[in-house]
């Protein structure tokens, strides 16, 4: 196997790279979309910042399963794209041998990961800030 056999077969290729990444911000979108019913006005008010344009959040409720359901999906997509693929040989210096952007993606997944957590147990924890 040569150098460019490795460079791109291997699982950090661009390809794989942006298929991380897309997963990664589609969980990232979902997530902040699932909580704009519930937890965006509350970390607003909790910040000072108020209004009755607030309360238009709300609206969203009944969509918070769907959205909730689509960062699921692509969270779970970016967990195992990024944790759960054979991890191929890399060769010193190539683009597949550097952890950086794993790390950020990671990074991205587990705080979308949280965030859509938060959004569907909302109605267990919000009544403490109330």
């Amino acid at each position: 196997m040569s150098y460019n056999d490795v460079e791109t077969t291997g699982l950090n290729t661009p390809t794989e790279k942006r298929k991380q990444t897309l997963f990664a911000t589609g969980g990232v979108i979902g997530a902040i979309l699932a909580s704009t019913c519930c937890i965006a006005p509350l970390l607003l008010l909790t910040l000072g910042i108020s209004g009755a344009w607030i309360g238009t959040l709300t609206a969203f409720e009944p969509y918070k399963p769907y959205f909730a359901a689509v960062a699921v999906i692509f969270i779970g997509l970016g967990f195992r794209q990024v944790y759960f693929k054979a991890k191929p040989a890399c060769v010193d210096g190539s683009y597949c041998a550097r952890p950086e952007s794993s790390l950020i993606i990671k990074t991205v997944l587990w705080l979308a990961t949280l965030l859509v957590a938060l959004a569907l147990t909302i109605n267990w924890w919000a009544p403490l800030f109330y």
